[in-house]
């Protein structure tokens, strides 16, 4: 089921009335795709996607995803609506700024739920679709802090860094159903992710973080002025979904690709560093 720019096909988006996921919508819907968009708010989505939407091609869904029923029966209706899918994005999330030991358990909870549990839901309800199909795409958007981590992120690099374990084995897992699998990863973007509506704060904190305390204005402070443009990201996501030879990570945003950089080039001085410590716990060669 290959796909091309011109024909972007049948999408199930999760996460769409914000953000890079309304932008993906807008565009695939400009593009004669159709698009079956998942949020807590259709209110929202529709009042930002406005009254010239072809609301043939849409399909506006009000789901929570950490309810499995709820999800399976979302993925169901598309198919009825559609006939089918190509493309499966998996896009809701928030951010989170605490300390490790400011961060409570239901606020863990929480984030992994949507992060993680709520992937996994639309991952079963969606796999059979496209194994039956024997083609297709899934789009899991992770972040550059799914590849490395920075303090006061604890808990939302968690989320993401469990996304990229699990895509990974996703990938291989699937390979051979002609379903290919992205991992998007993108830097600060200037949607509203750092604004009061998508960065989630600790219920208490601690007089002794004052840094994370400074670190949570600035980032407050760079709303609006972040380096990423999300339209020429969802064009980016769009080009790289309909190709068939695309690799697995996406990384978008040029600060994306310095941290990126950077946490590789760590990686291989740790692991340069301890091989020969690793090599001396194997058992002596007989």
């Amino acid at each position: 089921m290959a796909l091309t720019t011109v024909s972007p096909g049948t999408w199930f988006i999760t996460g769409t009335s914000r953000g890079l996921g309304l932008e993906l919508v807008r565009q695939l819907l400009a593009r004669g795709g159709s698009v079956a968009a998942t949020t807590r708010s259709v209110e929202r989505l529709t009042a930002a996607l406005g009254e010239d939407v072809d609301t043939g091609r849409l399909l506006p869904l009000p789901v929570d995803l950490t309810d499995e029923a709820q999800v399976r029966g979302a993925v169901e209706h598309a198919v009825e609506r559609f006939g089918g899918l190509d493309v499966v994005v998996n896009n809701a999330g928030y951010g989170f700024l605490a300390a490790v030991e400011e961060t409570g358990d239901k606020e863990v909870r929480d984030m992994l739920d949507v992060q993680v549990v709520g992937v996994w839901n639309v991952l079963r309800a969606a796999l059979p679709v496209l194994r039956e199909q024997r083609g297709g795409r899934i789009i899991n958007v992770s972040s550059v802090l799914g590849l490395t981590a920075v303090p006061g992120w604890a808990l939302y690099c968690a989320g993401k860094f469990a996304l990229e374990g699990l895509t990974e084995a996703l990938a291989d897992e699937v390979a051979d159903f002609g379903i290919k699998v992205t991992l998007v990863e993108p830097g600060y973007f200037r949607t509203d992710f750092l604004s009061a509506h998508s960065l989630t704060l600790p219920s208490r904190t601690s007089e002794h973080y004052p840094k994370l305390r400074a670190m949570v204005a600035d980032h407050l402070d760079l709303q609006g002025r972040q380096l990423g443009d999300p339209v020429r990201g969802a064009a980016e996501i769009i080009r790289y979904a309909t190709n068939d030879e695309s690799p697995l990570r996406q990384v978008l945003g040029s600060d994306a690709l310095a941290f990126a950089t950077a946490k590789v080039d760590a990686l291989r001085a740790d692991l340069d560093a301890a091989a020969a410590g690793a090599r001396a716990t194997d058992f002596p060669a007989a």
